[in-house]
């Protein structure tokens, strides 16, 4: 079996968080029970659990703590434009750094209704910005922009 990568985070209503998640982000629903719903996100499990107490929106200015995925540039401008669409508010809106490098990357975070903070990401060359061999990342290299 090949490893799935988990993580479970809290949100204040699951219908919403499910339909942000599947209806926005494009992720597969799966199992839900009470309590709980699980989302595949580009190959991750999350599993969104109904906890409103635990919620709690980004802090002004930004934080450190979030989640993301690095897509090809075609997803990642198919997703960014999606939520523009939508009128997802960014945390961060869409910015480019070392623009014309090897080490480029386009990058922008959202928030999902709960104030989960989702970061995207796309890179001109992954090996030059992650600064890592073609097998220490499986099958990212390999598909490229």
């Amino acid at each position: 079996m090949r490893p799935i990568l988990h993580l479970s985070i809290p949100v204040r209503d699951l219908d919403e968080a499910r339909r942000f998640y599947v209806d926005i982000l494009g992720c597969q629903a799966a199992r839900a029970r009470d309590g709980y719903q699980d989302v595949w996100f580009y190959g991750m499990q999350i599993t969104l659990h109904d906890r409103p107490e635990e919620a709690a929106w980004p802090t002004p200015g930004g934080s450190v703590r979030h989640f993301g995925v690095t897509l090809g540039r075609g997803d990642f401008d198919a997703v960014t434009a999606q939520l523009g669409g939508c009128g997802v508010p960014w945390v961060a809106p869409i910015s480019v750094d070392d623009a014309g490098k090897p080490t480029e990357q386009t990058k922008a975070k959202v928030a999902d209704p709960s104030g989960n903070v989702i970061e995207l990401k796309t890179y001109a060359d992954v090996g030059a910005a992650l600064e890592v061999t073609p097998g220490m990342v499986s099958g990212a290299l390999e598909h490229g922009r």
